[in-house]
């Protein structure tokens, strides 16, 4: 995997942030709950939560991608993996017209991974109320798989990287990339959203990530030729 791919998915979780605090914000805060009342612990109990929810990116990561690998060889074929590079590239599209504000087509992806979803909440409410750090761990990973159309655009990329770890680092990279806001507190997560929502940031972002998905989807169509 090339730096670059690297670079990108840490600046896609960095600029998509701002979804990620609207969508996991209010679970972020729910980590609190019964811990004890001390800011130091705090700030360790976020940590592990958030640990487990990178750790389920990245065995997602990991998944996708062997299987997509799987798959081509078993066909013998490159065409599978152009077709899910050019999938992936509309992905990537979509998700910047998401961040930028000028579509939310992307929401409609969402819901598919709800059907999914309501067979794994319940099992999020057996480590509630976190009493120890390492319960967070655990419920931080099952809030992973919580339906995302951020997660999901950079899972399909992640998924025709070319090899399994390379997809999983690419679902570490963008999972670092979330991990600021996720951890920011207090007023400092107050500014901190405030910028990531703003709409001229937003919409630079947006346009970024358009960007790569054109590169991604001229790479593949390339590759047919």
């Amino acid at each position: 995997m090339t730096e670059l791919n690297f670079v990108a998915a840490l600046l896609i979780g960095l600029t998509g942030a701002g979804h990620c605090i609207s969508m996991c914000g209010g679970i972020a805060a729910a980590v609190t709950i019964g811990m004890p009342n001390k800011p130091q612990h705090h700030w360790i109990y976020l940590l592990y939560y958030n640990l487990g929810r990178i750790s389920s990116y990245m065995i997602a990561g990991l998944i996708v991608s062997q299987v997509i690998v799987e798959i081509s060889a078993i066909s013998n074929s490159a065409s599978i993996l152009i077709l899910m590079r050019i999938i992936a590239s509309i992905m990537m599209i979509m998700l910047g017209l998401y961040i930028g504000k000028w579509w939310s087509g992307l929401t409609y992806i969402e819901r598919v991974g709800h059907v999914i979803w309501r067979f794994i909440l319940p099992l999020t409410k057996h480590f509630l109320p976190l009493t120890s750090p390492t319960k967070a761990i655990p419920f931080g990973f099952l809030w992973g798989w919580l339906p995302c159309g951020l997660v999901y655009s950079t899972l399909t990329w992640a998924a025709v990287s070319g090899s399994a770890i390379d997809g999983m680092i690419i679902m570490l990279a963008f999972g670092l990339g979330t991990l600021p806001a996720m951890l920011a507190l207090g007023s400092i997560a107050d500014k901190l959203k405030s910028l990531l929502n703003n709409s001229y940031f937003k919409r630079i972002n947006g346009l970024f990530i358009i960007i790569y998905g054109i590169h991604i989807g001229y790479i593949a169509i390339n590759q047919i030729w």
